[in-house]
């Protein structure tokens, strides 16, 4: 503990725009994960002292913007920034065409998905009607075509996908879909709303999905150890709450006045183009209609705009706090609802392998060719039991256990098959290995025993310098592989 006290000026000096790579890399895109799995409590979060600190330092950064703001230096700030966003202001629903046009042409491109790289689909006119989407973006009578594109994607990734997964993308859908339609109605007094339905969308969806940061703390940690250097330094259980209070609290400084709405969204933008380095271009295409929302909003010179919060500045803690409590609550008690208090993870489950390979991202688990698994589809409960456990004890483990064996039956088989020894060797032992983390990984998600946490943390991190190693020697010698 004391070490940590030694090291608090340093954090405060870091603040809360140092919080935060992986505050919006978003986890299931590059991690593993189990939806159905019961979150952390409520109270952990709450008695974390570096969660009380992530919140003191917001605190003070909005309230000394509001403050500034009133002043004679806080509205020449504006008037620069006016200054600099006035041409893209001027232009900025071609803008916004282009780029949403743009996101549906790339996940086109990329295949198998709906709307984000964990949301995979066999079916390959999905991808056709996606580029469907992005050639009526271009033309006002065919816009509400698109939006009912957008929303038909989110409902056929429901049939395949449990509603509490989908929630995460569920505000963004429906906001970008309303921009399309009110940008295409002849009547102003619909259309002058366009821009604040995708202020709130992406607002709130930036408030919801950082509660996994607080609920799922472990989904974070294979990151954190594969790029040690995103923590700035900080001790991984330090930064992944600071991490998540500054995502919240950014996406709640959308709903702000002027300058804090503005330097709000500034920062997001930094930040979300400082994840793009390590987490390659899935993280620039899955957030692209994200990071086009918050240049909108950075360039948007209103005063006041509608519907947001008219307060002063002693009154941003008690209305932060609210939206946290409206937030928690929601997420907490509609994961409550659907699975139960011990979660809904049933042995067929094997969501904890949903994101493809990705050379970029290589540490997910692989299936036969090194494609990722496409896991047993969830049902509205987040499983084929209708969300209840199962009898045997603890079934999320059992589940995880069982799926990461199955997954490395496939590739290792294929592998030992080659006809030099030596390869064979390589390309059995790296599925074998993978498989080993995958357990690691799940002992530290269900595991209590320190001793085997300690050894779980270490198996993770030899089999990833082995894997590595085996790699590069497979590349020395020319020969190709799915891995």
């Amino acid at each position: 503990m004391s070490a940590r006290h030694t090291r608090f000026p340093r954090f405060v000096a870091i603040g809360c725009g140092a919080m935060a790579v992986t505050a919006q890399a978003h986890v299931k895109w590059f991690a593993p994960y189990i939806v159905g799995a019961p979150p952390q409590q409520l109270g952990q979060t709450l008695a974390n002292q570096w969660f009380w600190i992530g919140i003191a330092l917001v605190l003070v950064f909005f309230v000394a913007t509001r403050a500034v703001e009133k002043m004679p230096l806080g509205q020449q700030v504006l008037a620069g920034m006016d200054k600099v966003t006035g041409p893209l202001w001027q232009r900025l629903d071609d803008f916004m065409r282009f780029v949403i046009a743009a996101f549906f042409v790339a996940i086109f491109a990329v295949g198998g998905v709906y709307l984000t790289p964990d949301l995979k689909t066999p079916n390959e006119w999905v991808s056709w009607l996606q580029l469907l989407i992005a050639a009526f973006v271009f033309s006002r009578r065919t816009m509400p075509l698109a939006a009912a594109g957008i929303i038909l994607l989110w409902g056929l990734a429901l049939t395949e996908y449990d509603i509490f997964h989908l929630l995460d993308y569920l505000s963004l859908g429906v906001a970008v879909a309303a921009y399309l339609v009110l940008e295409s109605s002849s009547r102003p007094e619909w259309r002058k709303y366009r821009f604040e339905v995708l202020r709130w969308g992406v607002a709130i969806a930036l408030m919801w999905s950082s509660l996994e940061k607080f609920a799922y703390p472990d989904w974070f940690y294979p990151l954190v150890e594969e790029k040690p250097f995103l923590t700035f330094g900080m001790p991984r259980d330090v930064f992944i709450p600071m991490a998540g209070v500054a995502e919240f609290t950014m996406g709640f400084g959308l709903l702000w006045t002027a300058l804090v709405r503005r330097l709000s969204a500034i920062t997001l933008f930094v930040i979300f183009n400082a994840a793009v380095y390590p987490f390659g271009r899935i993280d620039l295409v899955g957030h692209a209609l994200i990071m086009a929302v918050i240049v909108a909003i950075a360039a948007d010179p209103t005063p006041q705009v509608r519907f947001a919060i008219r307060r002063s500045a002693w009154s941003i803690p008690a209305a932060l706090t609210a939206v946290l409590v409206v937030f928690a609550g929601s997420y907490w008690g509609l994961h409550r609802a659907l699975y139960g208090p011990d979660g809904g993870v049933g042995p067929a489950t094997a969501e904890i392998a949903t994101h493809s390979y990705n050379p970029e991202q290589p540490h997910g688990p692989r299936a036969a060719g090194g494609v990722g698994v496409q896991p047993d589809r969830p049902s509205a409960h987040g499983s084929q039991h209708g969300g209840r456990p199962q009898p045997g004890g603890n079934t999320g483990a059992r589940a995880g256990y069982e799926a990461s064996v199955a997954r490395m039956h496939g590739p290792m088989q294929e592998g030992v098959k080659h006809p030099d020894p030596d390869v064979a060797f390589v390309l059995g032992m790296i599925p074998h290995h993978q498989a080993a983390i995958d357990m690691a990984q799940i002992q530290l998600q269900y595991g209590k025993d320190t001793a085997n946490r300690k050894l779980a943390e270490e198996v993770i991190a030899t089999q990833r310098r082995e894997i590595e190693k085996m790699k590069q020697w497979l590349a020395a010698r020319g020969v190709k592989h799915a891995y």
